[in-house]
């Protein structure tokens, strides 16, 4: 295979073509100005739309993560749920050796030994509730024990590009440092997560509160309730990783993304990720590419029923400036091609490269916008032949 790029087609720009910006430093000024306390060692905030880093510090530094390697537990189970693989109505039995185990340690759902919860509960449990016991048991009901399971964590790790990441266990309990992750690794985690399983991203995060088996629990999150469309992601803590935190709200189609590490006190990490998401809404802004699900361009295929599949946005799409400075860019499409067939519907197969003066090239993932199953005989022959004559 070998990269191709497309130049995207300008008529399918609606109003948002490249214009003269205004002195870049000046607007940008503005916004650090703005900029309100962060005391964590380890912070990022990212506008997934766009790409675009709205503040970073130390985000390639490896870390501790305690429970917040719950997003690529739950990751990992909605990997398995689309594939068929595990169904959310299944029921898990408790091993002896994970109730005598995990009973009451840190974080838990108070699994009951004789209890035998479903898939979308444990979810619930791990998600909502950061219930260590709910980890072990999905896991291994899952695939047969938490060495396969965090197999699997890694396998993510791997093709999502998380470089430095590493999992060895799916509750993120103490292990020695043999789990670790980077902020920068985290957040394209939580991009992935919820643009590749947007259905279950939304039936399980966002809740401020569990109920099971007449225990109620709250969760952690200390934007629910205060910022307006958060909706995400996980905290995390132990003595050794310090109070940690992935963030996410979501605002008239934008979205941003937040990794703090490393505070002392949970009421810094409370009142810092509150203050720094609202300073990405507010100092930065968006400016519209794409509509989630609208077209941007096409990709060839090879071995297939079609010859081409369209290529259409998962998500808004877009370019962050700071507030009030007008945007400034070019557009083009990259991907392997051709494309070889069998393609699902909804599959990350092409970027689209938003490049802007003075930044880094920002590679926004593409989907397919239908199936493309493998040709028969006769449509390898029939795309052979167009291909010949240059159809």
């Amino acid at each position: 295979m070998r990269l191709k790029f497309v130049a995207v087609a300008a008529g399918l720009i609606v109003g948002a073509m490249p214009v003269q910006a205004a002195a870049p430093e000046v607007g940008l000024d503005a916004a650090m100005t703005s900029l309100p306390r962060i005391d964590a060692p380890i912070a990022l905030l990212v506008d997934s739309g766009s790409g675009r880093t709205l503040y970073a510090r130390d985000v390639h530094r490896r870390f501790v993560p305690a429970s917040i390697t719950k997003i690529m537990t739950s990751y990992v189970a909605f990997d398995l749920v689309r594939k068929g693989k595990l169904r959310l109505d299944q029921r898990i039995s408790i091993r002896p050796e994970t109730f005598r185990k995990w009973k009451n340690v840190g974080s838990t759902m108070f699994l009951p030994a004789e209890a035998q919860p479903t898939v979308a509960e444990l979810i619930e449990g791990i998600v909502t509730v950061s219930a260590n016991d709910a980890c072990v048991v999905l896991a291994e009901g899952a695939v047969g024990s938490v060495p396969a399971f965090t197999r699997l964590m890694n396998e993510a790790a791997l093709q999502l590009g998380m470089r430095d990441s590493h999992f060895n266990t799916p509750n993120g309990w103490m292990d020695e440092g043999q789990t670790y992750v980077t902020a920068d690794d985290l957040a394209k985690l939580s991009g992935a997560l919820m643009t590749r399983f947007p259905d279950l991203y939304k039936r399980f995060y966002g809740h401020a509160t569990m109920t099971w088996n007449g225990i109620t629990q709250p969760n952690h999150n200390p934007l629910y309730g205060h910022t307006e469309g958060a909706d995400g992601v996980k905290t995390g803590f132990t003595n050794e990783a310090g109070y940690g935190f992935v963030g996410s709200a979501e605002r008239g189609g934008r979205r941003l993304i937040m990794v703090l590490g490393g505070y002392d006190r949970p009421i810094d990490r409370t009142n810092q990720s509150r203050a720094l998401i609202e300073w990405g809404f507010s100092a930065w802004e968006s400016h519209p590419l794409f509509k989630a699900g609208a077209p941007v361009g096409v990709a060839e295929v090879q071995g297939g029923a079609e010859r081409q599949v369209s290529l259409v946005a998962p998500r808004a799409l877009g370019v962050t400036t700071p507030q009030g400075q007008k945007p400034r860019y070019t557009l083009s499409i990259r991907y392997k091609g051709p494309l070889r067939a069998p393609i699902a519907k909804g599959e990350t197969v092409a970027s689209l490269l938003v490049r802007v003066p003075g930044e880094p090239v920002h590679a926004l993932p593409l989907v397919a916008a239908n199936a493309v199953p493998k040709g028969g005989v006769a449509s390898r022959l029939r795309n052979g032949l167009l291909g010949l004559v240059g159809l």
